[in-house]
């Protein structure tokens, strides 16, 4: 079977679905492919992923019809941000008084974006979402990019976005080549309980042989991050559940009190990428597969939310006056767009990480001294609460 539509997404994840509502007005069809069952995305479970939200991502998601879809009760505010090094009380304090705002950002899972954005994009008649769909071949045509699955079926489309994963297998179709590097490490996440108040504080903790991040949930529940070696990460990950619980409490150095696991355990490999080209031929990148963060400054899906943004805007700038949605120059201007606001944040984050992973004596020196002397310049703490809260 041979169908046509205007464009094709690769990628029912968050960004994927996000790019669909977006584009859903502007009377233009959108075929979005997924590899996995339809339960998956329309009823996701819970995967450990908390997702850190900007004031910028969150007036996104209201215009798209996201957020009204969350229950407010499973959205937390951010207020305040703390960076310790080491086994050192002193940490770098970043207050939401900075930021003129009564909050840094808002802490979500994953799955409840998840569930949102596929709620939003099938209400839209000009969406379809296929499931169980795997891309066997692209194929460059006079006008047209011609997608042929693995049953098969054959679609033609003028655009074709890739919304993947960091580890997109359709931009490698395309030839596109990305900035890779595996940290060595693995990520777990997980929901715990504690005795003690966070004060909706988020912390970064750059301790020594690991790396530990809390991000505060509505009550005394926390998001826990922690990094490890993998096989470091496979003794803790195979520990009964009080083991667990006494293991974390004592990795936080009881400065949350008595922690109870509150979820399962989800483990992810600490890899970024960033690809050397955004667009091809009627092709674009977008979410993960163009940028995908390191989790250290919690920016990846606000990036993502950002990117699809700035493609959408030039898409129906490009139907305004009737130019080709898939020509070079509608391309090129989201490319030039993403990379200005993605590639100096990327670089920064990729070298805090490695200096905060490293645990030399000249690191680890020089990571307290960065500590007391940002406590002490009021601008900098300053434009970071910015940052952090992006309120534009």
């Amino acid at each position: 079977m041979h169908t046509q539509t205007d464009i094709v997404i690769i990628g029912a994840g968050p960004s994927g679905l996000c790019l669909a509502s977006a584009l859903a007005e502007t009377g233009l069809s959108i075929t979005v492919l997924e590899r996995q069952a339809l339960a998956s995305i329309a009823e996701p479970t819970f995967d450990g992923r908390e997702i850190a939200l900007t004031h910028h991502s969150a007036d996104l998601m209201r215009e798209l019809g996201l957020w009204e879809r969350i229950n407010p009760q499973a959205i937390s505010p951010l207020r305040n941000a703390r960076v310790f090094n080491g086994s050192s009380l002193l940490s770098l304090n970043i207050s939401h008084d900075l930021s003129n705002k009564t909050e840094l950002g808002y802490l979500l899972a994953n799955h409840e974006i998840r569930k949102a954005a596929y709620a939003v994009a099938t209400s839209h008649p000009s969406v379809s979402i296929q499931t169980e769909q795997k891309v066997r071949h692209i194929q460059q045509e006079k006008n047209s990019l011609r997608v042929t699955l693995s049953n098969d079926n054959v679609i033609s489309c003028q655009l074709l976005i890739a919304a993947d994963s960091r580890f997109s297998d359709t931009r490698r179709a395309m030839g596109i080549a990305a900035d890779m590097h595996d940290f060595g490490k693995t990520m777990l996440v997980c929901v715990m309980a504690h005795t003690l108040e966070h004060e909706h504080t988020a912390w970064e903790w750059f301790d020594y042989g690991q790396t530990l991040a809390l991000l505060p949930m509505n009550g005394l529940r926390s998001s826990v991050v922690i990094t490890l070696s993998p096989n470091e990460m496979d003794a803790l990950t195979s520990m009964p559940d009080d083991e667990f619980n006494r293991n974390v409490s004592a990795r936080f150095k009881h400065r949350l009190g008595a922690m109870r696991l509150e979820s399962t355990r989800h483990t992810y490999p600490l890899v970024t990428a960033y690809a050397k080209r955004m667009i091809g031929p009627r092709f674009a990148l977008v979410g993960d597969a163009a940028v995908g963060m390191h989790p250290v400054t919690a920016h990846g899906f606000n990036f993502g939310l950002s990117g699809i943004d700035s493609l959408a805007t030039e898409i129906k700038a490009a139907l305004e006056v009737g130019k080709d949605i898939g020509s070079v120059g509608v391309l090129q201007g989201y490319e030039q767009t993403h990379r200005r606001h993605t590639k100096p944040l990327f670089l920064a984050t990729h070298a805090i990480a490695k200096l905060y992973a490293s645990d030399s004596l000249p690191a680890r020196i020089f990571r307290s001294g960065a500590i007391r002397l940002g406590n002490r310049i009021s601008p900098f703490k300053r434009a970071v609460a910015g940052f952090l809260a992006d309120a534009r």
